[in-house]
């Protein structure tokens, strides 16, 4: 199991992560958050990451001339739409940066099921998507509410390798270890305030995910 830690705004934390082992590690870029963080903000963050660990650029509704911008001014890995971006605004968004990309999800269980939630993976996929990111809906909010959504709409033999996020703490996130997912999101989670993360927090998270290694 992967672990993603977003919404980093501080380079202690960027290093407190680091030292824990942490996969990748998540940008805001969506002013409204308040977690987020701009160009020039990002950069000193981005500057103490090593190679190997995945930089990921989290936008909403973002159009084409603000991600040239910010391809231009920030290196990063990998970019997460996180809005109402479409598999074709998401593969024609990505193509002209020459990014790698996932999608996120909301899942609104009063009006998807298990086939519908199959059939957006299955568009995504096709529109060359690397994974799909599952988190709870909420009609106010795109993403870090910290709520959960129904873990029984994870679908099984996905298109796509799922990401898991959505209300996800250091007290429940070993359940999560037997669901059909590659990896866990995490951001409220292990925060002391929004965009401050508690370090306490971040290595009990990664304690309970990756519990082999802490036990050798």
């Amino acid at each position: 199991m992967q672990v993603k830690f977003c919404g980093l705004t501080r380079i202690d934390d960027v290093q407190r992560a680091l030292s824990l082992g942490v996969d990748a590690l998540g940008l805001v870029f969506y002013p409204p958050s308040p977690r987020a963080v701009t160009a020039e903000q990002a950069l000193p963050l981005v500057q103490a990451i090593p190679a190997f660990v995945s930089i990921v650029a989290l936008v909403v509704n973002m159009d084409e001339a603000e991600l040239v911008a910010l391809v231009s001014k920030v290196p990063f890995d990998v970019i997460q739409f996180h809005g109402d971006e479409t598999p074709a605004d998401c593969q024609r968004l990505a193509s002209t940066v020459n990014k790698r990309w996932i999608k996120a999800l909301r899942i609104d269980k009063q009006t998807q099921n298990l086939a519908d939630i199959q059939a957006l993976i299955q568009a995504y996929a096709s529109a060359g998507a690397s994974s799909i990111l599952l988190d709870a809906y909420q009609q106010q909010a795109y993403g870090g509410t910290g709520e959960r959504f129904d873990w029984s709409l994870i679908p099984e033999g996905s298109k796509l390798p799922i990401i898991l996020a959505g209300g996800l703490t250091p007290e429940n996130v070993a359940d999560t270890l037997s669901l059909p997912i590659v990896a866990v999101d995490v951001s409220g989670g292990i925060e002391a305030a929004k965009g401050i993360k508690d370090g306490d927090k971040m290595a009990a998270f990664i304690k309970a995910v990756k519990r082999d290694r802490w036990q050798s």
